[in-house]
């Protein structure tokens, strides 16, 4: 099964959100590996060059990907690359910690602008060249898209507003042909809760907190979910569509 999934994405055109580092590095240079071209988009461009280090097949974007302009400009890039667009993989998000009581109109929109919004422009830009290609998307949800997360109940709503994009997108085109699935990613090696301004004592609480949740019990490698996300971007998961798929170590059965 593998040989024949690195087959069908030789020479095809990916772009894949969130590239920077975690699982949006580790899914680009998945495709290269399979011979497909990668437009890696993130806001670092440092993190970027780094992903891109070493893998010929990866070109880089830095940009905001909340930015007006930003849907359009990552689509051209990629297409006046290479002339074709056959995948994208709506990685980027942020995450951030919430309670109810300390709620505010910036950290909402802050999370469904990047979360929601982001991936939906993103994904209405490309989709003349998926139509002629018959493409697919690929969003990148949570565990807690479709578990409760309390103090970060704004995350775990965006996630699932992204796995409902996914369902309906995928009827919406499937009679085009175009594919739309999801991963849903349990706690996963990455520097989001870094990034979400946590204390290093307290990621490190939350890591050991989850692994002890976690059927499998350990958390996730990047690889892990990139291998998923590739299998369900290739053309030779022809009838394949309007799924979320966990990869999350059997966290969801819990």
């Amino acid at each position: 099964m593998t040989s024949q999934l690195s087959e069908d994405l030789a020479g095809k055109v990916v772009i894949v959100t969130g590239a920077g580092s975690g699982i949006g590095r580790a899914t680009a240079r998945s495709f290269s590996r399979a011979g497909a071209h990668v437009l890696g988009v993130g806001r670092r461009a440092p993190a970027l060059a780094e992903t891109a280090g070493g893998h010929p097949g990866i070109a880089t974007l830095s940009t905001d990907l909340r930015a007006p302009e930003a849907p359009r400009q990552v689509v051209d890039a990629a297409t006046e690359r290479w002339g074709r667009l056959d995948a994208l993989v709506n990685n980027a998000g942020a995450t951030a910690m919430m309670s109810l009581a300390d709620t505010t109109t910036e950290g909402i929109d802050g999370l469904f602008s990047l979360n929601v919004t982001a991936p939906s422009l993103l994904a209405s830009a490309a989709l003349p060249h998926l139509l002629r290609s018959k493409g697919s998307i690929v969003n990148v949800s949570s565990t807690y898209g479709h578990r409760p997360l309390p103090g970060a109940a704004h995350y775990a709503a965006s996630k699932a507003a992204l796995e409902q994009l996914t369902r309906s997108w995928a009827l919406e085109l499937a009679p085009d042909g175009v594919r739309v699935n999801a991963v849903a990613p349990g706690p996963t090696e990455s520097q989001a809760l870094t990034a979400a301004g946590l204390p290093a004592a307290t990621v490190e609480q939350i890591k050991r907190d989850e692994a002890a949740r976690i059927p499998l019990g350990r958390r996730g490698e990047p690889d892990e979910v990139a291998t998923w996300i590739v299998r369900l971007a290739d053309p030779a998961a022809t009838w394949l569509t309007g799924q979320v798929l966990a990869v999350d170590g059997g966290l969801h059965l819990t």
